[in-house]
Protein backbone atom coordinates (compact mmCIF):
# COMPACT_ATOMS: atom_id res chain seq x y z
CA UNK A 1 0.00 0.00 0.00
CA UNK A 2 1.23 3.32 -0.99
CA UNK A 3 2.85 5.49 2.10
CA UNK A 4 1.04 8.33 0.67
CA UNK A 5 -2.26 7.26 1.21
CA UNK A 6 -1.60 5.93 4.91
CA UNK A 7 -0.24 8.98 5.67
CA UNK A 8 -3.26 10.88 3.80
CA UNK A 9 -5.85 8.77 5.46
CA UNK A 10 -3.97 8.94 8.97
CA UNK A 11 -4.65 12.77 8.37
CA UNK A 12 -8.03 12.52 7.19
CA UNK A 13 -8.86 10.37 10.10
CA UNK A 14 -6.92 12.55 12.98
CA UNK A 15 -8.66 15.36 11.24
CA UNK A 16 -12.33 14.14 11.64
CA UNK A 17 -11.84 12.83 15.40
CA UNK A 18 -8.73 14.35 16.67
CA UNK A 19 -10.56 17.20 17.21
CA UNK A 20 -13.66 15.43 18.18
CA UNK A 21 -11.46 13.42 20.80
CA UNK A 22 -9.58 16.99 22.20
CA UNK A 23 -12.67 18.78 22.37
CA UNK A 24 -14.43 15.56 24.34
CA UNK A 25 -11.09 15.69 26.62
CA UNK A 26 -11.30 19.28 27.44
CA UNK A 27 -15.09 19.39 27.66
CA UNK A 28 -14.45 16.44 30.46
CA UNK A 29 -12.20 18.64 32.36
CA UNK A 30 -13.89 21.79 32.23
CA UNK A 31 -17.35 20.05 32.77
CA UNK A 32 -15.64 18.28 35.60
CA UNK A 33 -14.40 20.96 37.15
CA UNK A 34 -18.19 23.13 36.83
CA UNK A 35 -19.32 20.06 38.73
CA UNK A 36 -16.98 20.42 41.64
CA UNK A 37 -17.75 24.13 41.96
CA UNK A 38 -21.62 23.91 41.64
CA UNK A 39 -21.73 21.22 43.88
CA UNK A 40 -19.27 23.27 46.70
CA UNK A 41 -22.27 25.98 45.79
CA UNK A 42 -25.22 24.00 46.57
CA UNK A 43 -23.55 22.58 49.63
CA UNK A 44 -23.14 26.20 50.96
CA UNK A 45 -26.87 27.33 50.42
CA UNK A 46 -28.31 24.07 51.93
CA UNK A 47 -25.58 24.69 55.24
CA UNK A 48 -26.96 28.11 55.11
CA UNK A 49 -30.66 27.03 54.93
CA UNK A 50 -30.03 24.61 57.66
CA UNK A 51 -30.58 21.34 55.65
CA UNK A 52 -30.68 18.44 58.06
CA UNK A 53 -27.20 16.59 57.54
CA UNK A 54 -27.93 13.61 56.03
CA UNK A 55 -30.52 14.93 53.84
CA UNK A 56 -27.67 17.26 52.77
CA UNK A 57 -25.10 14.41 52.03
CA UNK A 58 -28.15 12.57 50.10
CA UNK A 59 -29.13 14.92 47.64
CA UNK A 60 -25.46 16.03 47.00
CA UNK A 61 -24.91 12.44 46.15
CA UNK A 62 -27.92 12.20 43.91
CA UNK A 63 -27.15 15.76 42.10
CA UNK A 64 -23.36 14.66 41.86
CA UNK A 65 -24.40 11.77 39.79
CA UNK A 66 -27.35 13.06 38.07
CA UNK A 67 -24.50 15.91 36.43
CA UNK A 68 -21.99 13.45 35.78
CA UNK A 69 -24.21 10.96 33.45
CA UNK A 70 -25.67 14.34 31.54
CA UNK A 71 -21.81 15.16 31.42
CA UNK A 72 -21.07 11.69 29.97
CA UNK A 73 -23.87 12.23 27.28
CA UNK A 74 -23.05 15.24 26.59
CA UNK A 75 -19.12 13.63 25.42
CA UNK A 76 -20.99 10.83 23.91
CA UNK A 77 -22.68 13.45 21.16
CA UNK A 78 -19.33 15.73 21.01
CA UNK A 79 -17.43 12.30 19.99
CA UNK A 80 -20.45 11.72 17.34
CA UNK A 81 -22.22 9.06 18.82
CA UNK A 82 -26.14 9.85 18.63
CA UNK A 83 -27.67 10.86 21.56
CA UNK A 84 -31.00 9.41 20.43
CA UNK A 85 -29.38 5.97 20.05
CA UNK A 86 -27.64 5.78 23.08
CA UNK A 87 -30.55 6.76 25.25
CA UNK A 88 -32.54 4.27 23.21
CA UNK A 89 -29.40 1.78 24.49
CA UNK A 90 -29.28 3.13 28.15
CA UNK A 91 -33.42 2.43 28.46
CA UNK A 92 -32.92 -0.75 27.62
CA UNK A 93 -29.47 -1.51 29.46
CA UNK A 94 -30.97 0.32 32.30
CA UNK A 95 -34.23 -2.09 32.82
CA UNK A 96 -32.13 -5.16 32.26
CA UNK A 97 -29.62 -3.43 34.86
CA UNK A 98 -32.65 -2.91 36.92
CA UNK A 99 -33.97 -6.33 36.68
CA UNK A 100 -30.75 -7.24 38.09
CA UNK A 101 -30.06 -5.11 40.41
CA UNK A 102 -33.72 -4.91 42.16
CA UNK A 103 -32.07 -5.29 45.70
CA UNK A 104 -30.20 -2.31 44.80
CA UNK A 105 -33.33 -0.37 43.44
CA UNK A 106 -35.03 -1.57 46.58
CA UNK A 107 -32.10 -0.15 48.80
CA UNK A 108 -32.42 3.39 46.51
CA UNK A 109 -36.14 3.58 47.60
CA UNK A 110 -35.34 2.84 51.10
CA UNK A 111 -32.66 5.48 51.50
CA UNK A 112 -35.38 8.02 49.90
CA UNK A 113 -38.06 7.02 52.43
CA UNK A 114 -35.43 7.68 55.07
CA UNK A 115 -34.78 11.03 53.83
CA UNK A 116 -38.86 11.49 53.47
CA UNK A 117 -40.10 10.41 56.79
CA UNK A 118 -36.44 11.14 58.73
CA UNK A 119 -36.79 8.38 61.29
CA UNK A 120 -33.37 8.97 61.70
CA UNK A 121 -30.86 11.08 61.22
CA UNK A 122 -26.61 11.50 61.37
CA UNK A 123 -25.97 11.41 65.01
CA UNK A 124 -28.62 9.29 66.32
CA UNK A 125 -28.24 6.36 68.69
CA UNK A 126 -30.32 3.58 67.31
CA UNK A 127 -30.87 -0.03 66.82
CA UNK A 128 -31.92 -1.77 63.85
CA UNK A 129 -31.30 -5.24 62.11
CA UNK A 130 -29.65 -6.79 65.42
CA UNK A 131 -27.23 -3.75 65.77
CA UNK A 132 -26.81 -0.73 68.07
CA UNK A 133 -24.87 2.54 66.94
CA UNK A 134 -24.69 6.03 66.52
CA UNK A 135 -25.94 6.90 63.12
CA UNK A 136 -22.77 8.20 61.06
CA UNK A 137 -23.85 8.67 57.38
CA UNK A 138 -26.90 7.68 55.13
CA UNK A 139 -25.65 7.12 52.15
CA UNK A 140 -27.65 6.44 48.98
CA UNK A 141 -27.99 2.97 49.30
CA UNK A 142 -26.82 1.94 52.57
CA UNK A 143 -26.18 3.68 56.36
CA UNK A 144 -23.60 3.52 58.01
CA UNK A 145 -23.39 3.13 62.06
CA UNK A 146 -20.70 2.88 64.53
CA UNK A 147 -21.41 0.30 67.44
CA UNK A 148 -20.62 1.46 71.07
CA UNK A 149 -17.12 -0.43 70.61
CA UNK A 150 -16.77 1.47 67.43
CA UNK A 151 -17.02 -1.39 64.88
CA UNK A 152 -18.71 0.33 61.32
CA UNK A 153 -21.48 -1.37 60.30
CA UNK A 154 -23.25 -0.94 56.84
CA UNK A 155 -26.99 -1.55 56.41
CA UNK A 156 -28.58 -1.60 52.86
CA UNK A 157 -31.09 1.09 52.99
CA UNK A 158 -33.79 -1.74 51.29
CA UNK A 159 -33.79 -3.77 55.30
CA UNK A 160 -33.54 -0.77 57.40
CA UNK A 161 -36.45 1.19 55.42
CA UNK A 162 -38.52 -1.76 55.91
CA UNK A 163 -37.52 -2.97 59.66
CA UNK A 164 -38.00 -1.99 63.15
CA UNK A 165 -35.88 0.82 64.14
CA UNK A 166 -35.41 1.92 67.96
CA UNK A 167 -34.26 5.77 68.04
CA UNK A 168 -32.92 5.82 71.43
CA UNK A 169 -32.16 10.24 70.66
CA UNK A 170 -35.09 11.08 69.05
CA UNK A 171 -36.97 12.53 72.16
CA UNK A 172 -35.10 15.48 74.54
CA UNK A 173 -35.83 13.15 77.50
CA UNK A 174 -35.69 9.19 78.57
CA UNK A 175 -37.05 7.25 81.52
CA UNK A 176 -34.16 4.74 83.01
CA UNK A 177 -35.71 1.38 84.11
CA UNK A 178 -34.25 0.13 86.72
CA UNK A 179 -34.87 -3.02 89.60
CA UNK A 180 -33.75 -2.61 93.40
CA UNK A 181 -34.00 -5.84 95.39
CA UNK A 182 -34.43 -6.00 99.13
CA UNK A 183 -35.17 -8.88 102.03
CA UNK A 184 -38.44 -9.72 102.80
CA UNK A 185 -37.29 -8.06 106.75
CA UNK A 186 -36.72 -4.44 105.29
CA UNK A 187 -39.03 -2.21 105.99
CA UNK A 188 -40.97 -1.08 102.59
CA UNK A 189 -41.54 2.74 103.76
CA UNK A 190 -38.41 3.14 104.89
CA UNK A 191 -36.91 0.85 101.48
CA UNK A 192 -38.93 3.72 98.92
CA UNK A 193 -37.72 6.77 101.31
CA UNK A 194 -34.19 5.55 100.43
CA UNK A 195 -34.58 5.28 97.19
CA UNK A 196 -36.37 8.18 96.32
CA UNK A 197 -33.92 10.02 98.42
CA UNK A 198 -31.37 8.79 95.86
CA UNK A 199 -33.13 10.28 92.96
CA UNK A 200 -34.27 13.72 94.09
CA UNK A 201 -30.47 14.35 95.17
CA UNK A 202 -29.27 13.60 91.90
CA UNK A 203 -28.93 16.68 90.13
CA UNK A 204 -29.40 15.07 86.93
CA UNK A 205 -32.88 13.69 87.68
CA UNK A 206 -35.52 15.54 86.49
CA UNK A 207 -38.67 16.78 88.54
CA UNK A 208 -40.64 16.96 85.39
CA UNK A 209 -41.65 14.18 84.83
CA UNK A 210 -42.03 13.51 88.52
CA UNK A 211 -39.41 10.11 89.26
CA UNK A 212 -41.51 6.96 90.83
CA UNK A 213 -40.29 4.22 93.43
CA UNK A 214 -42.77 1.41 93.48
CA UNK A 215 -42.93 -2.18 94.65
CA UNK A 216 -43.38 -4.57 91.53
CA UNK A 217 -42.85 -8.16 92.42
CA UNK A 218 -42.91 -10.18 95.49
CA UNK A 219 -39.78 -12.64 94.21
CA UNK A 220 -39.31 -15.70 95.70
CA UNK A 221 -35.83 -13.88 97.44
CA UNK A 222 -36.64 -10.50 97.61
CA UNK A 223 -39.30 -7.42 97.72
CA UNK A 224 -38.39 -5.92 94.19
CA UNK A 225 -38.64 -2.03 93.76
CA UNK A 226 -38.83 -0.42 89.83
CA UNK A 227 -37.16 2.61 90.16
CA UNK A 228 -37.71 5.36 87.80
CA UNK A 229 -36.20 8.17 87.55
CA UNK A 230 -36.27 10.86 84.61
CA UNK A 231 -33.67 12.60 82.64
CA UNK A 232 -32.18 14.44 79.89
CA UNK A 233 -31.49 11.81 76.66
CA UNK A 234 -27.74 12.75 76.83
CA UNK A 235 -27.05 12.01 80.33
CA UNK A 236 -29.03 9.03 80.98
CA UNK A 237 -25.96 6.34 81.31
CA UNK A 238 -24.56 9.07 83.61
CA UNK A 239 -28.05 8.75 85.71
CA UNK A 240 -28.11 5.29 85.26
CA UNK A 241 -24.62 4.50 86.66
CA UNK A 242 -24.76 6.94 89.10
CA UNK A 243 -28.33 5.67 90.62
CA UNK A 244 -27.07 2.02 90.37
CA UNK A 245 -24.12 2.85 92.84
CA UNK A 246 -25.96 4.80 95.08
CA UNK A 247 -29.02 2.08 95.55
CA UNK A 248 -25.88 0.01 96.94
CA UNK A 249 -24.26 2.23 99.06
CA UNK A 250 -27.62 4.18 100.89
CA UNK A 251 -29.41 0.84 101.49
CA UNK A 252 -26.29 -0.30 102.99
CA UNK A 253 -26.30 2.75 105.48
CA UNK A 254 -29.33 2.67 105.92
CA UNK A 255 -28.73 -1.12 107.16
CA UNK A 256 -31.44 -2.33 104.42
CA UNK A 257 -29.99 -5.98 103.15
CA UNK A 258 -30.09 -6.37 99.10
CA UNK A 259 -30.07 -10.35 99.43
CA UNK A 260 -27.86 -12.46 96.92
CA UNK A 261 -27.14 -16.57 96.85
CA UNK A 262 -25.31 -17.80 100.12
CA UNK A 263 -22.53 -20.77 99.40
CA UNK A 264 -22.15 -23.46 102.27
CA UNK A 265 -18.55 -24.35 102.29
CA UNK A 266 -18.35 -27.77 103.54
CA UNK A 267 -14.85 -28.15 105.30
CA UNK A 268 -13.40 -31.65 105.80
CA UNK A 269 -12.37 -32.12 109.51
CA UNK A 270 -8.31 -33.33 110.23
Amino acid sequence: MDINKILDKGAELMTTYGLKVIGAIVIWIIGSWVIKKLMKAVSNVMTKKNYDESLQKFLLNLVSWGLKILLIISILGILGIPTASFAAILAAAGLAIGLALQGSLANFAGGVLLMIFKPIKIGDFIEAQGEMGVVKEIEIFTTKINTVDNRLVIIPNGILSNGNIINYTAEDKRRVDLIAGVSYDADIKQTKDVLMKILTDNPLVLKDPAPTVNVTELADSSVNFNVRPWTKTEDYWTVYFEVVESMKLELDKAGIEIPYPHSVEIQKQG
